[in-house]
């Protein structure tokens, strides 16, 4: 998210940086570049506008101009005013009222809402110990109940069972009935969405919202659909309240310009993002963090939450002690590998730190397979419990039987031998505190 927008930030921020003083002129010309960045992508007119006129009399103000860091200050100005645009903290569940809670999840067909609406159940459960009843009022679209049912059945999450034929209004009344019985804390509202908006469907969820009484109506939103993206949120808004935003999809929207312009059109927070198809992919909004990715700036506090949520500590505890007694296996690399695709992959991790699309670009040019992490699972799987503790053994006959389980040549299983006989050698060394010569380019060419 935002990579378009953030590679071309930080190329004006870094011509803006390297003046050693600046004038009007030159901060009119980088205000201007910034405002073309905004719309290309897919920022609206009105949030870009007022983007620049609430930056412009700080950037050209008299202690920019005559800092000893003009360009460093101008980045802080702008990122100031990204996190007013975006709210200025991360905005909560309203979970503050008599069990159970209702959320009623709307927006248009395809938008996610059904996923959605599991990845909210899980992270309830995961993070406020909440029991959630999902429940699905789409009797409009093919097998949309089901779909909702396959979800709960696969996360162990509740579901309220299927009626055939039952209207939207008579499935909300017994989910109400169900969750006081089942003791449920929060009941989960899939409705029904439309390829587009119609005063059928928000006469419906008009209807649906006053015998619901819902304590959040959070719209969920495809961040791929851009400046229609911005228009939904705005009727939506008008017709029954929003409290929150969800964007989907995130992971595929390298311009990131709705996530800007829904929350300044609509003065709704945005709650959540999604960031990937599985059910853990859900991830909290958090304003200032968002504006330092915008910015090229990383966002280091998420990743050390992410690694400290996703990563096995027993699994790394006990690599520790492999390298420390100089006997790292294959088995332990696999866990590595397992540990780096929890948090998304090397991309996962890139989108983080701080320069990334820097560093993206020094992947790009060096051709380095994003796959490497899979094709080097499929590899160590291949191999015997013995070849995988012992790998000296593997072999001519042994290479072609562990290539062909892994569906790929020869010369790829031997890279991934290569790589970790590099990886074992410089770790004995590190154990015996013999830290000279930093990494090998060799361990850092096998990934192309």
């Amino acid at each position: 998210m935002f990579e378009n927008l953030t590679s071309k930030l930080e190329e004006i921020f870094s011509n803006l940086k390297k003046a050693p003083s600046l004038n009007e002129t030159q901060v009119e010309e980088g205000l201007r570049n910034i405002r073309l960045a905004l719309l290309e992508a897919d920022v609206a007119l009105p949030v870009a506008k007022e983007l620049i006129k609430n930056i412009k009399p700080n950037a050209i103000g008299q202690k920019i101009i005559k800092s000893t860091t003009p360009g460093q200050m101008i980045v802080k100005v702008v990122y100031d005013e990204i996190v007013k645009i975006l709210g200025d903290s991360k905005s909560d569940l309203n979970l503050n009222t008599v069990p159970p809670a209702c959320f009623m999840l709307v927006g248009l067909q395809g938008s996610g809402k059904t996923t959605t609406a599991a990845k909210l159940a899980k992270y309830l459960e995961k993070n406020n110990k909440k029991k959630s009843l999902m429940v699905s009022l789409d009797v409009y679209r093919p097998a949309a109940q089901e779909q909702l049912n396959v979800l709960g059945e696969k996360n162990l999450i509740q579901t309220l069972p299927i009626i055939k034929d039952q209207l939207p209004l008579d499935i909300v009344k017994r989910a109400l009935n169900a969750a006081s019985i089942g003791g449920s804390d929060v009941i989960i509202f899939d409705t029904a969405g439309r390829t587009q908006i119609d005063l059928a469907m928000m006469n419906e969820i008009k209807e649906i919202k006053s015998q619901v009484n819902p304590v959040e109506t959070i719209l969920v939103a495809d961040s791929l659909t851009g400046q229609a993206a911005v228009n939904i949120a705005e009727q939506f808004k008008k017709a029954v309240d929003l409290t929150g935003i969800i964007l989907t999809r995130v992971d595929g929207d390298g311009r990131g310009g709705a996530a800007l312009s829904m929350k300044y059109v609509t003065n709704t927070p945005i709650k959540f993002i999604g960031t990937g198809e599985k059910i853990d992919q859900l991830d909290i909004f958090y304003p200032d963090r968002i504006a330092n990715r915008i910015l090229g700036m990383g966002d280091i506090v998420s990743l050390v939450e992410k690694a400290s949520q996703d990563l096995d500590q027993e699994n790394i505890k006990k690599t520790e002690e492999n390298l420390k007694s100089g006997s790292f296996s294959m088995e332990d690399y696999l866990n590595q590998l397992r540990q780096m695709k929890k948090m998304g992959g090397m991309e996962g991790v890139l989108t983080m730190l701080p320069g990334v699309s820097k560093i993206k670009k020094q992947m790009d040019n060096a051709n380095i397979d994003e796959n490497i992490i899979k094709i080097n699972e499929a590899i160590i799987l291949s191999m015997t419990k013995e070849e995988r503790m012992n790998p000296k053994i593997i072999n001519s006959s042994r290479k072609k039987r562990i290539s062909s389980g892994a569906g790929v040549d020869s010369s790829t299983t031997n890279k991934l031998l290569k790589q970790f006989k590099m990886m074992t050698n410089m770790m004995k060394k590190m154990s015996k505190g013999d830290t000279k010569g930093g990494i090998p380019p060799e361990i850092f060419n096998q990934l192309k």
